[in-house]
């Protein structure tokens, strides 16, 4: 079967899969309500319960929910869930991955209980003196008769400590639902921040004649967001600049399956590699990567759609778009606007009738659907030129209209039309909600000067796969390609600026150096044969590494770039100086040609002949053997869990060897499995369950999943000609 997608989906291929799972009713359920939610299937789901169907959501990326109770079987007889999933023609942009790719979960509630999703906290008017946290609880009714009930709901802080309570009574009629509001002021509260992203959480009880007959916990956060044209953005009263990187929702080696470590380590990865905020593009995330943000300390542009009524592909979402949209966007809010990670709702990404009548609609339409919802959080869409041509091609001015429906104006790649929409539209709050990687400092230069730019989101933060090879970088010789072309075998975009196993590429080490991060850091440009020529795409990076071992290349004239915070630099190869340089104002990167020799390249930044900042690179030995380095210590025995084991080649002296490929044959032994095996070459297509994986520039990843024993899990390593490793993790309760 042929990929429809091709390289847009990493020649991923759909189709149709079915899913059965049979469970037992219990006798505890008897009088009760039980209800199936799904956090997301993609895509075209269609749900029976004993053969009885429950209902079809299309949309692969918002969670859905049924209520099983009326078809259950007796206690003690089983009960067959069913689930047909269609992935089904050219439907989408990238890797989207099929199937049952987000939690489920089962719940069993007493007729009267909270609405599903049914707790809202809005805890936005914060201080660090005071506290104004308003709680909106829905209660349904499933009984056949109307009941008086009491809402009690208690507020407990970062540290565990109850800050406040309340008690309000209800009465609901029968298979109705009804919504107390309650608030709550609370004395120096524990504020949820970037840097100390403390949680508080919301404990909601219902009591029916003295009795507690539902109790759900809220995890919430206490803070403040403003958003200025004067002033910028502003969390907690604190000036902030975003600091933003694009992603999409793969993770890599795992595909599209959204396990709660696998969202938490891409989070963790982006917060050590300098971004503060995120777009969650162009589709609303799992629940656990919004957990993740805020357990972490990260800021979210929780993005709907990807198009609205016109399509992008002949398959994708507009097909039901005008029948759907309300209910996914309702979807989407009462499962997410609890988390204090998510600043800005987006409507939309690059939507092809921004610049129509009915875009102007769809935009105020979707804007007022999100307020119904939630109005404590702007409302933004990306928007990019107009790419279309013929005699009804729209210009920049047609999408005022558009904008107009918006809190803050979303520009792809639209820099350098900031100052001028800024004459025309002073009120305006921007954006930059895509941007290339080689235009990093002109980028961030906007958001440094102009209070009404608020920050600047990356294409993309991190590899992904499926728009295979936008990240390219071509070397052409007489007007002939050298080397693979844009077809397959590519699988992932390599536009990243952290690749596809969690490790930095050269646009990430300029990006330190742009945000200040570092003061120095060098790239060496791989050798070009005579009369090559490079072409770089437009979110792509040319073919450099940090690296000083190019075994082979003896002789040969490299060329180092060095990017430094500071106006002098200095280059030296093992101790002799190659040159220094004073960089042009506005620059950051000096470039050096250097005769290759193995050795130490050091490069030294100064201001006023001072020495402020330095970075090193040095040659390594030939590859000796692996390292296993895990990411953590010990991991639940849970089905649910994995576990992280970077892999390295190193030499004698224990240094990552850049140019070892070696192949790698992994073995696991005791209370765990091989889930996924990875390298960041965006042209292997050897799969990520193979257990046997090449290195690429010296590193893959090996990702292990518990069986669900208590035990050790014991990964082993080996290649031909290297000292083999091995490495061990105790699957704890």
């Amino acid at each position: 079967m042929s990929s429809i997608g091709k390289n847009a989906t990493g020649w991923s291929v759909g189709g149709t899969g079915w899913y059965r799972k049979t469970f037992y009713t219990q006798k505890s359920w008897s009088g009760k309500t039980v209800e199936l939610i799904f956090d997301g299937v993609y895509m075209n789901s269609t749900v029976w319960l004993n053969g009885h169907l429950l209902g079809n959501h299309f949309y692969g990326y918002t969670p859905f929910h049924y209520d099983l109770t009326q078809y259950l079987n007796p206690a003690g007889k089983a009960n067959v869930v069913a689930v047909k999933v269609e992935n089904i023609g050219k439907n989408s942009r990238w890797y989207s991955g099929s199937g049952i790719y987000r939690d489920v979960i089962l719940t069993v509630k007493n007729r009267i209980h909270i609405d599903t999703w049914g707790v809202h906290v809005n805890a936005s008017e914060a201080t660090d003196r005071q506290a104004n946290v308003k709680i909106e609880t829905t209660v349904l009714n499933q009984a056949y008769s109307q009941k008086p009930c009491t809402v009690t709901t208690t507020v407990i802080d970062g540290s565990g400590k109850a800050v406040a309570k309340s008690n309000a009574n209800l009465t609901i009629k029968p298979n109705l639902s009804a919504t107390i509001n309650q608030t709550f002021n609370i004395s120096q509260p524990t504020l949820w921040s970037v840097d100390q992203p403390r949680m508080c959480k919301a404990v909601t009880e219902i009591k029916v004649n003295g009795s507690v007959v539902d109790r759900e916990e809220t995890p919430f956060g206490i803070r403040s967001i403003k958003f200025s044209p004067t002033d910028g953005f502003s969390l907690n009263g604190k000036k902030m600049l975003l600091k933003g990187g694009c992603i999409h929702h793969d993770n890599g080696p795992v595909g599209s399956a959204a396990f709660s470590r696998a969202e938490a380590r891409k989070i963790a990865l982006l917060k050590k590699n300098g971004f503060n905020a995120i777009r969650l593009s162009h589709n609303p995330p799992s629940e656990a990567l919004l957990n993740a943000c805020d357990r972490l300390g990260m800021l979210v542009i929780d993005e709907a759609f990807d198009m609205w009524n016109y399509g992008k592909n002949p398959d994708d979402y507009h097909l039901r778009f005008k029948e759907c949209a309300a209910g996914d966007i309702e979807a989407m809010m009462l499962r997410d606007r609890n988390h204090p990670s998510v600043i800005i709702w987006s409507i939309g990404n690059e939507i092809p009738e921004r610049g129509d009548s009915i875009g102007y609609q769809t935009a105020n339409y979707l804007a007022k659907e999100i307020k119904k919802y939630d109005s404590s959080r702007p409302v933004t869409s990306a928007v990019c030129h107009f790419w279309e041509s013929g005699k009804n091609k729209k210009t920049w001015k047609d999408t005022k209209p558009y904008f107009d429906a918006l809190d803050i104006g979303g520009y792809n790649y639209l820099y350098k039309q900031y100052e001028t929409d800024h004459k025309d539209f002073p009120e305006r709050i921007m954006i930059g909600t895509e941007s290339f990687p080689l235009e990093a400092l002109e980028n961030w230069n906007q958001v440094e000067k102009y209070p009404f730019v608020i920050g600047d989101f990356v294409w993309t933060a991190v590899d992904y796969l499926g728009e295979a090879a936008i990240g390219n970088t071509r070397i052409f010789k007489d007007n002939v390609e050298m080397g693979k072309g844009l077809g397959w075998p590519w699988v992932n975009a390599w536009c990243g600026d952290i690749d596809l196993i969690g490790n930095k590429k050269p646009q990430s080490l300029y990006r330190d150096v742009v945000w200040k991060r570092s003061g120095t850091q060098i790239v060496v440009h791989r050798p070009m044969a005579e009369g090559a020529v490079e072409k770089v795409s437009s979110w792509g990076w040319p073919d450099e590494l940090n690296s000083w071992t190019w075994p082979g290349d003896e002789g040969k004239t490299m060329t180092v770039r060095v990017f430094s915070l500071h106006p002098d630099v200095q280059l030296t190869l093992n101790g002799k100086i190659i040159g220094t340089k004073t960089l042009e104002k506005g620059s950051i990167t000096a470039v050096f040609e250097v005769p290759y020799e193995p050795g130490t390249l050091k490069a030294v930044s100064s201001l006023n002949g001072t020495i402020k900042s330095t970075a090193t690179l040095e040659t390594t030995g030939k590859a000796a053997k692996i390292a296993l380095i895990p990411e953590i210590s010990s991991v639940k025995y849970d089905r649910n869990e994995l576990v992280y084991i970077r892999v390295k080649i190193l030499d004698e002296n224990g240094r990552t060897v850049p140019t070892a490929e070696n192949a790698i044959t992994f073995t696991v032994n005791g209370a765990g499995e091989l889930y996924a095996v990875g390298n960041a070459n965006p042209t292997d297509i050897s799969g990520f369950r193979n257990e046997r994986k090449h290195a690429f520039r010296g590193e893959a990843l090996v990702i292990l999943r518990p069986t669900g024993k208590v035990g050790k899990i014991t990964l082993t390593a080996k290649a031909d000609g290297l000292k083999s490793a091995e490495a061990s993790i105790p699957a704890v309760k």
